[in-house]
């Protein structure tokens, strides 16, 4: 007997497979999330009621479905799907497939679909090869990734193809997963198991938006289960959290989410939202991020965002940063919440911010001004001939400290960088700027 008609098609999954092989759907009517891209109207769906398909890039993170529906769009275009890993393949193996994708071209002009997981692994002259096939058409491009195609795809191909963004499943969408394994005949049907409530919330929970973690942990959680007399299996939260044992986080230091959680930290503090300056706070510290690193930010943050409205913003950050170094995690975690929650709730004040760049931006426009003659040291004879320091007058002999001289070049005489807000201890800073033009003006008689 020929073998190879004894083996199931690749699409069709065998019973020995992982349950989230089994689960897999054959069409969009059975795909679980994802609306946005194969609801009624919606361009997969559009895609598939005409058979077409064009190059795409996936983008979403693991377990959202992204092979599954690079299968589909294949199947429904009747096209040759051809999968392989950026991890293993290289130019060699991607031009085996354009030959035969050539191939069918010529024999029965079959389209291929090139199926290309992990695409962001692959380097710049990897992604060249794909350039010419891809916009003539040979083959349709499909490349999914974990990672902003932004950052890790080259430009050209970007152009020639059209990025979809895939979301983590929803709670409801990963309650539907998880009732259609336990009951379709490919799923969990014959093993009559069933989850409690509180079972059923910290499966959808765990899972963090992905489907593969969901289904094997249920998988595990069903084999751990006896049956009872009746031949049912009642999944109970204790022997779920013995199956999921501890959910690894979705966390890339050095990629996109690492970005987003800094960003909504900071936009946290900015916005003086403690509560949500903890959250994220946690969220990186608990996916491994360094916790120097987060100081370094929070101070920075103290520095730019807070600023004269509170100064000892800046210093309490520079003593966090001690204290941490001193007992380390998880002891030092602590001081990292304290400084959180302190710059949440502080004043704030961009001004110094402000001030600085525009007074670099003077200094990089107008290049090296000269130093006002008046305001020069004279520590030589040569020097206090020529000027230096003539007519300078010494602020400590005045009554009020208060002197009206200049003390920016000519080029930049009126210039106010420095514009202090009245929230917190900028207040009486910006009172005794006020007073002192008030003081300067009267001197002047105006």
């Amino acid at each position: 007997m020929d073998q190879s008609q004894t083996r199931p098609p690749r699409d069709q999954p065998t019973s020995w497979a992982p349950l989230a092989q089994r689960m897999r759907p054959d069409s969009l009517a059975d795909y679980v999330g994802q609306a946005h891209l194969v609801g009624p109207g919606k361009l997969l769906s559009l895609m598939c009621e005409e058979g077409r398909i064009a190059s795409l890039i996936l983008w979403g993170p693991p377990g959202v479905g992204k092979t599954t529906l690079a299968r589909i769009l294949a199947r429904k275009a009747k096209a040759e799907f051809v999968e392989f890993s950026a991890v293993l393949a290289g130019v060699k193996d991607v031009r085996e497939v354009v030959a035969g994708a050539q191939a069918r071209r010529r024999l029965g002009n079959q389209g291929t679909v090139l199926f290309v997981d992990e695409i962001h692994r692959f380097n710049k002259a990897q992604q060249d090869a794909f350039l010419p096939h891809v916009e003539n058409g040979l083959i349709a491009l499909i490349g999914a990734t974990t990672e902003n195609p932004s950052f890790e795809i080259i430009p050209a191909l970007i152009s020639r193809t059209r990025v979809l963004v895939l979301n983590p499943l929803t709670r409801s969408d990963l309650a539907l997963l998880a009732q259609k394994a336990l009951t379709e005949p490919k799923g969990l049907g014959s093993l009559k198991a069933s989850l409690t409530e509180d079972a059923e919330s910290f499966l959808i929970l765990s899972s963090g938006g992905d489907a593969r973690a969901l289904l094997n942990a249920l998988e595990l959680a069903a084999s751990l289960v006896k049956p009872d007399s009746r031949g049912q299996r009642l999944i109970e939260l204790p022997v779920l959290e013995e199956a999921v044992h501890k959910k690894a986080w979705r966390y890339d230091k050095g990629g996109e989410e690492h970005y987003n959680l800094i960003s909504a930290l900071h936009k946290s503090l900015r916005d003086s939202d403690p509560d949500a300056a903890l959250y994220w706070l946690a969220r990186m510290l608990e996916g491994g991020e360094d916790p120097v690193y987060l100081l370094r930010r929070m101070i920075r943050f103290a520095s730019e965002d807070v600023g004269l409205a509170d100064p000892v913003a800046l210093m309490l950050g520079s003593s966090c940063l001690d204290a941490y170094r001193l007992l380390g995690s998880p002891e030092g975690d602590l001081a990292l919440a304290h400084l959180a929650v302190h710059l949440a709730c502080a004043p704030k004040s961009n001004a110094v911010y402000v001030a600085f760049g525009e007074a670099r931006a003077d200094a990089r426009e107008f290049g090296h001004l000269p130093t006002p003659l008046h305001i020069r040291n004279a520590p030589t004879k040569l020097m206090k001939d020529l000027g230096y320091g003539q007519n300078y007058q010494y602020a400590h002999d005045f009554e009020d400290a208060l002197v009206d001289q200049e003390h920016l070049p000519e080029e930049l005489v009126g210039r106010r960088y420095y514009r202090p807000t009245n929230r917190g201890r900028e207040k009486p800073i910006a009172d005794f700027l006020a007073a002192r033009e008030a003081k300067k003006r009267e001197k002047k008689g105006e």
